[in-house]
């Protein structure tokens, strides 16, 4: 059989130059997982300090600095920090959302395969306690039938004797 030369052998792995390449291809939920990482990062304790700290300098060198070097003064109320935070808040909160969804989500799916589990292990423990119980009954049936040492010697006993008695028989013959 004439193999093709331009299929690929499946029994090989393909070269760099082989015609079957793999172009990395983006997350279809690249945002998901970018909310989840700014919702990670926004509950920290680090962001916090930054925030506190970004809001202090804007604050102070706003106050302080002379006038013509301030780009927010306070004779405006601080109208671009204000718009600066209410912006970052109107964002985070969606954000957030989205990020909780989707854990709740894979917690939903990971509740799923708990009680899929808890339902193998009572099957499992039940078909067990089966088997004990007809491993018992088994045992008990048996117990009757069971051969004491008393009953083997008993038993080897009365074999002895009839081997004995058939040896006088034939040397008995045998004169």
């Amino acid at each position: 059989m004439a193999r093709n030369s331009r299929r690929p052998s499946l029994d090989a792995p393909l070269g760099r130059g082989g015609m079957l390449q793999r172009t990395p291809q983006q997350s279809s939920d690249r945002f998901g997982k970018f909310s989840e990482s700014f919702a990670r990062a926004m509950g920290t304790s680090g962001f916090l300090i930054g925030m506190t700290i970004f809001v202090v300098v804007w604050l102070a060198w706003n106050t302080f600095a002379p006038r013509e070097l301030q780009f927010d003064p306070r004779e405006y109320n601080y109208t671009l920090l204000t718009l600066i935070l209410s912006l970052q808040a109107s964002y985070a909160a969606p954000l957030i959302l989205l990020a909780q969804n989707r854990q709740d989500d894979r917690d939903r799916v990971q509740i799923e395969q708990d009680r899929q589990r808890a339902e193998r292990n009572l099957a499992d423990t039940e078909y067990l306690a089966r088997e004990v119980v007809a491993l018992r009954m088994a045992v008990n049936d048996f117990a009757d039938q069971v051969v004491t040492r008393d009953v083997l010697r008993t038993e080897l006993r009365a074999l002895l004797d009839k081997l004995d008695s058939a040896s006088e028989v034939e040397d008995g013959a045998a004169r």
